[in-house]
This record gives structure tokens, C-alpha cells and sequence, in this order.
């Protein structure tokens, strides 16, 4: 039987979330084999953590464990990080080099961001992985190496298979085992627990009281979507530590820290757990701003169009002044009032919401939370100051 709490001990990790606990269990059970375990799960969850209870727990534990970023090796410099290279095989290679698969021989890789990788190296790690022979750079002679593989995504490598940027042949060897890390708004009982913990380190460390939180601050950060999932939590966590005087954190000063909720772009798949209010309400303004944007790029291409004609004109290359703004403006009232005759059935006291009613409740939301200060409120809508104060006009909200 698998004690999952030694494990959580050992390697630092915090929380109770049941997936989160199978993930660990199947770590430690595909750990005693030598199949390659693929890793899945959203930037800032923990993803290393994993390979390091697979190395720690397998027969290769007493062998070297080494952790590659492929992201963060240059293209042009990847096959000699990984492989190695022999002397003047380029230009300052001035000596032999052993590669990362060679220097892992008996142990194990963790390849970090495998989805980054360029297709011509996909090509060569496939082929380590079904023979365990590669080719250092410059040389004909093929070496071997015994190594176990942990790749790493925060991508979909499926979609990246649709794309032709991922091999499939390489996916399936990959994900002979695939362990899903659940995101941190999946995990809202761990949220808090999490925060203490990074709370508690940062007051030893520095030999200062502990921050606390209102019930109503507790709330918050267990609700907020945390789409940088425990990297996030833990700057925000560190950053009130050593920031705030006052030791008891209220609400107010929580969101000082936090990106407000209506800013974040909407992603498909990764907001099931923001309410479907403010699912709409961020589509509606980010529409609005595409909608900006798409008539400035028409207007500046209209304007070189002109200048090319009529070179005489003068060229503006940011022709946006106020009439133009209020066309962008007109073009966004008229898509809503068509929008704001449709009925979207919300669960709001099972009472039915137009985008309208949705607009000036996300109004009055943004200038309570910044005490009526428009231009912040307008900053955070995404839509200039001059437009939020017709709003307020229009809905009567002086």
C-alpha cells in the first residue's frame, strides 16, 4: 500500500485534492518500470515534482537525475545540448562533449516542455527512445545510452498533432503512462492551505508575524481562478509577507494584489470554474476591444492606401482622433443593441439577464471596487474613459 502522505512530506507537497492523490499514486507505481510517463498539466502546477517521485522511487534513484527546459535551449544549439558533440564539429566546439543522454546513462531525463521542441530534433529523440542509440554532433559513431525518459507539457499535444508541430509517432512513445496534475481551481480546499504555507516560510525567513486572512479575503482566494496556478499563489503569498504592516489581511487589500477577474482573457477549457456571468461579461468587453482594434488597422491601412495615391497627403500613421473613436464606439453600440434584445439565461435568482443588464452591473462592480474612480474603473473594463462616461450616462448611474 502507498503512503501518500510520506510522499506529500518528502517532496513538499500540500493538499488533499483526490486527483492530486491518484496522480501521486500513479507516480509511484510506474516508477518501479522503465516506461516513459508524460506529464500534463497547466503552467505553475508542479510538473517536476512528479519525475523527481518517479526517479526518487525507481531502481535508478542512485543514478544522476537531469531536468532539460526544451523551451529554453535555442534551436540552433538543442541536438549538441541534448547529444553532444565531438571536437570542431562547429565553430568553437574545441573539445568533446558529453550530452544530456549521455550524462544521464543508467538514469533518468526529465525533458521539461517537450511540445517546444523542433521537428527535425522530435525526429532524433524518437529514435533514442526505440533503439537508445543517437549521434553526437559531427560524429558517424553511434553511442548508446540507457535512459528513462519523463517528458513534461503544458500544451495539447493533441491539437499540436492536428497543427503538424508534434510528431505522433513520438506522442504515443511518450505517453506510454500519462499523469494529469490537476490546475490550482480545481483544487479550491488546497488553495488556502497552500497560502499558509508559503505565509509561514516567508515569516521565519525573515523572522516577522504571520499574515492572516478575513473570512471574506479566505473566500476570494479560494474563488479566483489562479490561472498561474501555485507559482502565482506563492508570489502573491510572498509579496503580502513582506509588504504589509498590517498583519491581518482584509479583502480589499487581497485584490490589491491580484489581477481583477474581469481583466483575464477567456480560455477555452481553462475558466469552468468562473461563473457564467463573468464568463459573458468578459466577452462582451474583449469584443468590444477587438472591435477597436480591427477598425484603427483598417483606418491605418486606409490611410497608407492614400498616401501611396496621393502622395502629396501628409501620412498619418495613428489617424485616431476623437470622430474616429466615436465610429469604433457606434460600431460596439450597434452590436449590442442587436446582442442586448437576446435573452441569456443566467442563474441569477432564476432571472433572466440582457448583455445590458450584464454591462451596467459590470460597471457599477468595476467603480465600487476602485471608490469611483473612472479611469481605473475604465482600465479594467478595457474600454477608454471617455466611452465609460457615456455609460454612465446612458444607464442613469451619476
Amino acid at each position: 500500500m502507498i503512503d501518500i502522505q510520506s510522499i506529500k512530506n518528502r517532496f513538499g507537497i500540500i493538499g488533499n485534492n483526490d486527483k492530486l492523490n491518484h496522480a501521486i499514486e500513479v507516480a509511484v507505481q510506474v516508477a518501479v518500470t522503465d516506461m516513459s510517463v508524460l506529464v500534463i498539466g497547466e503552467s505553475g502546477v508542479g510538473k517536476e515534482v512528479f519525475s523527481k517521485i518517479i526517479h526518487q522511487n525507481s531502481q535508478r534513484k542512485h543514478n544522476k537525475y537531469i531536468a532539460v527546459n526544451c523551451g529554453a535551449i535555442p534551436e540552433g544549439t538543442i541536438e549538441s545540448e541534448l547529444f553532444g558533440h565531438v571536437k570542431g564539429a562547429f565553430t568553437n566546439a574545441d573539445r568533446d562533449r558529453k550530452g544530456y543522454f549521455a550524462e544521464a546513462d543508467k538514469g533518468t531525463l526529465f525533458l521539461d516542455e517537450v511540445g517546444e521542441l523542433p521537428m527535425s530534433m522530435q525526429v532524433k529523440l524518437l529514435r533514442v527512445l526505440e533503439s537508445g542509440e543517437f549521434l553526437p554532433v559531427g560524429s558517424s559513431k553511434p553511442l548508446h545510452a540507457d535512459v528513462r525518459i519523463v517528458a513534461a507539457t503544458n500544451v495539447n499535444l493533441l491539437q499540436a498533432i492536428e497543427k503538424g508541430t508534434f510528431r505522433e509517432d513520438l506522442y504515443y512513445r511518450l505517453n506510454q503512462i500519462s499523469i494529469t496534475i490537476p490546475p490550482l481551481r480545481n483544487r479550491k480546499e488546497d488553495i488556502y492551505l497552500l497560502f499558509r504555507r508559503f505565509a509561514v516560510e516567508q515569516a521565519e525567513k525573515y523572522h516577522m508575524p504571520t499574515v492572516s486572512l478575513t473570512d471574506k479575503a479566505k473566500e476570494y482566494l479560494m474563488n479566483y481562478p489562479w490561472q498561474g496556478n501555485i507559482r502565482q499563489l506563492k508570489n502573491i503569498a510572498e509579496q503580502i509577507s513582506i509588504i504589509e504592516k498590517d498583519r491581518d489581511i482584509d479583502v480589499d487589500r487581497l485584490k490589491s494584489y491580484i489581477p481583477p477577474i474581469s481583466t483575464l482573457p477567456v480560455i477555452v477549457g481553462e475558466t469552468e470554474n468562473i461563473n457564467d456571468k463573468d464568463k459573458v461579461l468578459m466577452t462582451v468587453f474583449q469584443n468590444k476591444k477587438d472591435i477597436k482594434e480591427l477598425k484603427e488597422d483598417v483606418e491605418t491601412i486606409k490611410n497608407v492606401l492614400n498616401s501611396i495615391i496621393n502622395p502629396q497627403k501628409p501620412l498619418l500613421i495613428n489617424p485616431h482622433i476623437d470622430e474616429n473613436e466615436k465610429e469604433v464606439e457606434d460600431i460596439s453600440e450597434d452590436v449590442n443593441d442587436e446582442k442586448s434584445q437576446e435573452i441569456i439565461e443566467i442563474e441569477d435568482n432564476n432571472q433572466p439577464l440582457t448583455l445590458a443588464d450584464m454591462e451596467k452591473n459590470a460597471i457599477v462592480e468595476a467603480l465600487k471596487r476602485h471608490n469611483g474612480k473612472r479611469a481605473l474603473a475604465a482600465k479594467e473594463l478595457g474600454i477608454s474613459e471617455r466611452t465609460l462616461y457615456r455609460k454612465i450616462n446612458d444607464y442613469n448611474l451619476e
